[in-house]
């Protein structure tokens, strides 16, 4: 054996203590680092806004005539229905030009197509009949940037024989304006709440070391159900809809650094504020 060799590996391990003593002391010295004082916020706020865009929608059909299977249905009758159909979407367009509409807020569906079922006679027996039709059907939106036409659109949909109305939907034209307003609110409220505590804590705000959105502005549309048969819309009208106001809702979360006297030496988080 090399009278060198348990010297080199004394050496070796006292090398390697060495290191594993310095990396356990340094790891040590940093846990026991406190961590910067710091306040945290959570802030919620909402803005109510009042509409300035509605969209009414409505629908017009015409049935062929109901029989035992829709095998009977001459295809004449069909045509007729489609013609029928047709005419009074030009009437209702006609309609909604001649009170100010223009053209492009008119939006005219698709022409649908479906069976229906409905009653027939009843039999000798007393059993009733089931019978077959085709109903054809086209959906109107009419879209405004003037909520002030509402009532004067409605009557002129109940003149023209829509055969149903099927609601308002009341909306923004610049939903971006009232989003960010909703932020600001919220983040404003973060900051007093902060200015608040820190005050009444003896302690300084510092900068800001994190800010977050925790619910990003939520805006629902406002739906107004407006469903009814044209037989029993009679001469209603539309101007005793109120569009209300549609609310926005922010939150965030924003944590600052904190200083001051009575800051010294407290690990953590100091104060924490939820809402």
């Amino acid at each position: 054996m090399n009278p060198a060799t348990p010297h080199l590996r004394r050496l070796r391990y006292g090398v390697l203590g060495s290191a594993l003593l310095a990396l356990l002391v340094t790891s040590t010295a940093h846990a026991a680092r406190p961590t910067p004082p710091s306040l945290h916020v959570q802030a919620q706020s909402w803005v109510e806004v009042e509409p300035d865009k509605a969209t009414l929608s409505a629908r017009l059909w015409e049935n062929t005539p109901a029989v035992s299977t829709l095998e009977d249905t001459d295809s004449g009758e069909l045509s007729d229905a489609r013609e029928r159909l047709e005419n009074r979407a030009s009437e209702l367009i006609k309609a909604m030009e001649d009170i100010g509409i223009e053209q492009r807020a008119i939006n005219a569906g698709s022409l649908n197509v479906y069976p229906e079922h409905v009653a027939g006679p009843r039999n000798d027996d007393g059993e009733q009949e089931t019978l077959m039709r085709t109903r054809l059907e086209r959906p109107f939106s009419i879209e405004l940037t003037d909520i002030g036409q509402l009532g004067e659109v409605f009557d002129a949909m109940i003149s023209a024989g829509v055969n149903t109305l099927d609601g308002v939907q009341f909306d923004l034209q610049d939903r971006d304006a009232a989003t960010d307003e909703a932020l600001t609110k919220a983040l404003e409220k973060a900051r007093h709440k902060a200015d608040l505590m820190a005050s009444t804590l003896g302690v300084r705000l510092g900068q800001v070391q994190r800010i977050e959105e925790a619910q990003a502005p939520i805006f629902q549309p406002r739906m107004m159900a407006m469903r009814a048969e044209s037989d029993a819309m009679g001469s209603g009208s539309a101007s005793d809809y109120r569009p209300g106001t549609i609310r926005i809702d922010a939150e965030v979360n924003v944590e600052w650094a904190i200083r001051g006297q009575d800051a010294q030496g407290r690990p953590g988080r100091v104060a924490e504020a939820q809402e």
